[in-house]
Parts: structure tokens; C-alpha cells; sequence
């Protein structure tokens, strides 16, 4: 299998999909970089070492983060507080990785092996209830960024096949409402025209 200059970039971001480097998850971000429109120093989550990475495989010189993207710290897990969640789902609507479950005025809970502490949810939340808890060192890098990876694509996926579906079927309503009506009337249509006509004679 041949390997693209962003599949190589993509490798070495911390696939947290937290959109800090200011593109929709780490692939874009790679994708920015492989063809110069994005610097390397976007990547808070993947900090200084993840600069240094890139700038290795590159040949660039390596760049302090830029602040304007946000600090490095060290990496969090979300955890809902149970007692105060009230299931109104925006939590799960903005996981780039599907790792919240529940239902509407249901509790929710984080999947905490496959959160990558992207903290989105943080700001979505509207009762304060997602505490941020110190992400496991094993956590940080190898089989857990891939399987984010893998997760990130099947959930933009799923995202592109249900607006598919929805425009389809508001396409289909629009063609069966036009059917419902029915073709203009020609006569009707010339009056209406002729009377607009007049109208405007008399202004």
C-alpha cells in the first residue's frame, strides 16, 4: 500500500479531532499541510513533540506552537456527572468520535477508552455537568489515535449519508408538491402578468 505525504503527516497527529488547528479533524489539518497551505505548529494536543515529528519528516525547521491555536497541556478525558446531566444530547452531537451514549432526557456517559480529549463537548454542555479528568499515558498515542481515526471516519461517514438521505427525501416532497399543483395555468398566468403590467403604468 502506498502511502500519500498526508497519510504520513496524518500518522503523527494525536487524533483528537478537537479542531484547534482551526480544520475539521486531523486529516484535513495533514491534508492543509502536505500541500503548504497550513504550518506544522497548528496542533496544540500534539505539542512540542508533535512539532518536532513533523518537522523531521518534512525537512522544516521546527516552529514554537502558535498561541493563537491554543497551549499545550497535558491531555484530558471527559467524564459526565451523572447527578446533574439532563440528557439533552448536545454533548453527543458534537463527540467527533461517537464516545458519548445515551438518549434525549436520558442520562448520557462517556466511553472513556475511546474519548480523546478533544473537549467539545465542554462548551456545549448547557449545565455544566462534563468534568475533564487526566487522560492514561497509554492512551495518548498508537492503537488509541487509530481506532480514533477509524471512529472519526465512520462517524463522517454516517453524518454524509444521513444528509444525503434527508435531501433526498426533501427533494422527493418538493417534486410531489409540484406534482400536487400541477402545471401554471396559461391564461390565468398572462391576466396575472397583464394586471402587473397595468400596475406599474399607474404608478
Amino acid at each position: 500500500m502506498t502511502h500519500t505525504l498526508a497519510d504520513r503527516i496524518d500518522a503523527l497527529l494525536p487524533q483528537t479531532q478537537c479542531e484547534q488547528c482551526g480544520y475539521h479533524g486531523c486529516r484535513p489539518y495533514a491534508e492543509a499541510i502536505a500541500s503548504d497551505a497550513a504550518p506544522i505548529n497548528y496542533c496544540p494536543p500534539g505539542g512540542a513533540v508533535g512539532i518536532a515529528k513533523l518537522a523531521a519528516l518534512l525537512d522544516r525547521p521546527t516552529l514554537p506552537l502558535d498561541p493563537a491555536h491554543g497551549i499545550e497541556k497535558p491531555r484530558t478525558l471527559a467524564r459526565i456527572v451523572e447527578a446533574d446531566c439532563i440528557g439533552c444530547t448536545k454533548c453527543i452531537q458534537v463527540c467527533p468520535v461517537d464516545a458519548i451514549v445515551g438518549s434525549a432526557k436520558l442520562m448520557h456517559t462517556v466511553i472513556a477508552d475511546a474519548c480523546t480529549g478533544c473537549e467539545l463537548c465542554v462548551p456545549a454542555c448547557p449545565v455544566d455537568c462534563i468534568a475533564l479528568e487526566p487522560m492514561p499515558e497509554a492512551q495518548i498515542d498508537g492503537p488509541h489515535a487509530d481506532r480514533a481515526r477509524n471512529h472519526f471516519q465512520r462517524r463522517e461517514g454516517r453524518l454524509a449519508r444521513e444528509r444525503a438521505r434527508r435531501e433526498a427525501e426533501l427533494q422527493a416532497r418538493k417534486a410531489q408538491i409540484g406534482t400536487q399543483v400541477g402545471p401554471v395555468n396559461p391564461v390565468l398566468a398572462a391576466l396575472a402578468r397583464a394586471k402587473a403590467k397595468q400596475q406599474d403604468s399607474e404608478k
